[in-house]
């Protein structure tokens, strides 16, 4: 059963204030979340077991999930390329096998940027669209909207040995690996290719950037993210979610930064984004402008901000931006 929305009563209260505020720029595919500047050099990969056959790798940009057993690896995003050596030693910390399978939840360089090194470390069919391979035939997995968007961009900014040559293109994707189901789930959230996978024996879901501990989600609008979607997304997490007891533990999710979570969290995290959005909304059915909204006082987002605004390229007033710009599109 879906867990239920409770609004609270700062959700409802009346929206004031106007004025102008400086325009924002939103943030494009290329740049990369907290921390925007990263010193890859000092940063080191931290591994913690999640639960199952499934593990979590931190540091080597967004947070890697791995997957091991006799199959090989399955290793869910690849962090930034910069970090592809230790990326690589991490996971063979935990497995000799080689690395089998890679999937991409997202477009940005923290999700994908170490694809190359990692296919060309492991034993996968090939690397990548116009590298000798068949199409369709990698086990680089990724939504055919990812491929699309990649292509779109051009290999000038994104190669091609980051392209996804296994896509799918209906609502899911499903294999078996390690001993249990997983499940490939399109999302159509921060992009318009994004995904979620969910380890099924393990009972672990990778929710990419659908799901982040530390930031507000980022929303690519210029690549068909949508706010509306990433609040579809977060409940199907939870629709899948079971808590094992007042929903702490059970089903755990590895975000996209940040610590590993649990329903609670997902819970919280998805109120607090319907909350932002329908005070977005709210002002927009006053005919307010994004600048009187931007500036009016309570922001539409402050009580969250000491936690979720702290990425300098992705800020709250960004955030608001992209609600804006998602809302008053039509689409």
């Amino acid at each position: 059963m879906r867990a239920p929305l409770v609004f609270s009563a700062v959700a409802l209260a009346a929206l004031a204030g106007s004025g102008p505020a400086a325009a924002q720029q939103i943030r494009t595919a290329k740049q990369t979340p907290f921390p925007a500047d990263p010193d890859f050099d000092t940063l080191e990969i931290e591994t913690l077991h999640v639960q199952g056959n499934v593990w979590l790798l931190a540091g080597a940009g967004a947070n890697v999930a791995v997957q091991v057993g006799d199959d090989g690896a399955l290793i869910v995003d690849s962090g930034h390329a910069e970090m592809a050596d230790k990326l690589l030693a991490a996971v063979a910390g935990l497995t000799e096998e080689p690395i089998r399978i890679i999937v991409n939840t997202t477009l940005a360089d923290d999700h994908t940027g170490a694809n190359g090194a990692l296919v060309a470390a492991g034993s996968l069919n090939q690397a990548g669209p116009g590298l000798g391979g068949r199409p369709n035939e990698g086990d680089l997995i990724g939504h055919a909207n990812l491929l699309l968007l990649m292509v779109e961009i051009g290999e000038d900014e994104i190669s091609t040995d980051r392209w996804p040559p296994s896509t799918y293109s209906v609502e899911k994707k499903d294999l078996y690996s390690n001993g249990e189901p997983v499940e490939i789930i399109h999302q159509a959230a921060t992009t318009s290719g994004d995904s979620m996978v969910w380890f099924r024996k393990s009972d672990v879901l990778v929710a990419g950037e659908l799901f982040n501990m530390t930031s507000f989600p980022y929303i690519d609008v210029g690549h068909g993210g949508h706010i509306n979607g990433v609040i579809e997304g977060l409940n199907d997490l939870l629709d899948i979610m079971v808590p094992a007891h007042l929903q702490e533990g059970g089903t755990m999710v590895i975000p996209s930064h940040g610590r590993i979570g649990d329903e609670h969290d997902v819970l919280e995290y998805r109120d607090m984004i319907t909350i932002i959005r329908d005070r977005v909304q709210n002002a927009i059915d006053r005919g307010w402008t994004l600048r009187q909204i931007q500036s009016m006082a309570p922001s539409a987002t402050y009580e969250y901000e000491p936690r979720f605004d702290r990425d300098p390229a992705w800020t709250a007033a960004m955030f608001v931006e992209a609600i804006y710009e998602n809302l008053t599109s039509g689409s």
